[in-house]
């Protein structure tokens, strides 16, 4: 084949660049999907480099994969695609890595320990206790403007409840809440303009909004030893799973990734949907018309259509190894792409159809299944569920008023603002 005569799916692919925001990133979602519809069609394994940035050198590389079963095999095997070497792109250093990710960037045997401790602070008392707090707090947000008739939905209604949740489950004081959210918006930013200001260092800022977090973190830690408060810090700090507590630290990155794991996916979440049953009036018909029995389907819809985490890399353990026909080498890269996988024509029919009733639907939105698949899962699609219940019976004609002004990021596909309207009552 000539080089100077390439074939379509060459010509298809040859100008992706999924390592730089620009333009693939900030353009139009439709060109997004149909790049890696030619990637899952004509190179579903493909190399791509990495950029330098101001604060970062290039590193190395990595194998883009995009296809459903693939990233669905990849998850599976973590003897052979560890995470302890990283989950963002960049190869970051070890502390680094451990503050800002916590057990998602763990292996066994330090993996399972961590979820074992973490998953103990999770009583049935403490889920029945989250549960409640997530339908007072869905009304609490539709009591503030109901009254209104306009707002901008992210900021006064997406936003809010998972903040809350996760606040309340932690036992952050209520007026330390607007705080956490500003410092997880920076965590998760790149270096969007609106969190990190022009000329400001991307690096600094994340790293100083992690620090604010942690001492959060730390102060609440703090005042929580000794006592007796039904918290999950509380739960944490005063109890032992088979001798083992966690440590100060290993606290603290736990608080850091529930802000940005919990908080900031399940408010895009629920800002996507809006998005989506705004653009799909009949679907909102449709589950508007069956509101107990569509809900859970609904919910899967919306994660699947959103991928809220676009991408989690894995690092190659063993020469040999091998996925998709493709053979690897130890120390290389895969960044298993989730909002690929997640519109992969083999598995889902009509995949860029929203579609409510839509069952089975082996969506990867939380992960992949294998011992990473997301430990919030469960509460994030009661969240998002008990949200739109809320919206559909009291705001049932909510709708956006213009597109999602997108984060500029290849990692959470966030949307900072999106303004709304309905019936005022």
């Amino acid at each position: 084949m000539s080089m100077s005569n390439p074939s379509a799916h060459e010509s298809a692919i040859r100008d992706l660049d999924l390592s730089y925001i620009d333009p693939f990133w900030t353009g139009p979602m439709e060109e997004r999907l149909e790049g890696f519809s030619a990637l899952r069609r004509h190179d579903p394994i493909r190399f791509f480099a990495e950029q330098d940035t101001e604060y970062l050198l290039a590193g190395p590389g990595y194998w883009a994969v995009t296809r459903h079963a693939d990233v669905v095999e990849a998850s599976r095997r973590p003897d052979a695609f560890c995470s302890g070497e990283g989950t963002n792109i960049p190869d970051l250093p070890p502390e680094f890595r451990e503050f800002f990710g916590s057990m998602i960037n763990m292996d066994d045997p330090r993996h399972a320990r961590f979820r074992r401790i973490v998953s103990a602070g999770f009583t049935p008392r403490m889920m029945r206790s989250l549960e409640e707090g997530i339908e007072r707090t869905a009304t609490s947000i539709v009591d503030q403007v109901i009254g209104l008739g306009s707002c901008d939905f992210v900021t006064e209604v997406a936003s809010r409840l998972p903040l809350v949740v996760i606040c309340d489950m932690m036992g952050i004081a209520r007026e330390r809440h607007d705080e956490v959210f500003d410092l997880s918006n920076i965590v998760l930013s790149q270096g969007d303009p609106e969190y990190v200001p022009e000329g400001s260092n991307p690096l600094e800022a994340f790293l100083s909004a992690g620090a604010g977090l942690s001492a959060i973190m730390e102060e609440t830690a703090a005042d929580r030893r000794g006592g007796d408060s039904d918290d999950l810090t509380s739960l944490l700090v005063n109890a032992e799973v088979d001798g083992e507590r966690l440590t100060n630290e290993e606290l603290s990155a736990f608080f850091v990734l529930l802000c940005v794991a919990g908080n900031e996916t399940t408010r895009n979440a629920i800002s996507w949907g809006l998005h989506y049953l705004t653009v799909n009036p009949d679907q909102r018909d449709i589950w508007m018309a069956d509101i107990d029995g569509l809900t859970a389907t609904a919910v899967d819809e919306i994660v699947r259509m959103a991928s809220p985490v676009i991408h989690f890399r894995r690092t190659v353990t063993t020469d040999g190894v091998r996925l998709g026909g493709h053979e690897f080498r130890a120390g290389e890269k895969l960044v298993l792409w989730y909002a690929s996988a997640n519109r992969d024509e083999a598995v889902f029919d009509a995949p860029d159809r929203f579609d409510v009733t839509r069952d089975p639907n082996p969506h990867v939105g939380f992960g992949g299944p294998g011992p990473h698949f997301c430990l919030g899962a469960h509460l994030a699609r009661r969240e998002v569920g008990v949200m739109f219940r809320e919206l559909l019976t009291r705001l049932p004609d909510i709708h956006a008023t213009a597109e999602p002004d997108r984060l500029r990021s290849n990692f959470v596909n966030g949307i900072k603002h999106l303004p709304c309207a309905y019936t005022s009552a």
